[in-house]
């Protein structure tokens, strides 16, 4: 199990607890989604889909570093909250340039507008909360 300093508040504690729990939600709604669209329709957007896939992915394994509070829970999390953003960026302009490829809402597609756009603000409040966080 990994150590814990006394003078590092813990990204598992207080308001982490709210953001870990979103993140799973999120997992979820996104896992879901994309396994029906994968299932039913992969041939009439692949790359809409499987960019979908790849946002599960990227939410699960934020929400287990977040969870896991250590030095190796808090650079996972770091790393996926900034794949994250950088996805919801740059797949949000992608979508809006060639909406072709994105015949049904993704999770990043629009800027997250589908989810009202809580997929573009939640990676900026998890990199806040992990500088909230850092050892001082």
């Amino acid at each position: 199990m990994a150590e814990v300093r006394a003078d590092r508040p813990r990204t598992n504690a207080g308001p982490g607890r709210l953001l870990i729990a979103v993140y799973l939600l999120f997992a979820i709604a996104a896992t879901s989604r994309a396994g029906l669209q994968i299932a039913t329709k992969f041939d009439q957007a692949p790359l809409a889909y499987l960019l979908s896939a790849l946002a599960a992915v990227v939410y699960i394994v934020a929400a287990v570093g977040l969870a896991r509070a250590g030095h190796a829970g808090r650079r996972v999390a770091l790393a996926c909250c900034t794949v994250e953003l950088v996805g919801v960026v740059g797949i949000g302009a992608f979508s809006l340039a060639r909406p072709d490829l994105f015949p049904d809402e993704t999770v990043w597609s629009g800027f997250g507008s589908g989810y009202g756009y809580i997929p573009l603000v939640l990676p900026i409040l998890g990199l806040a909360w992990l500088y909230g966080t850092r050892r001082r």
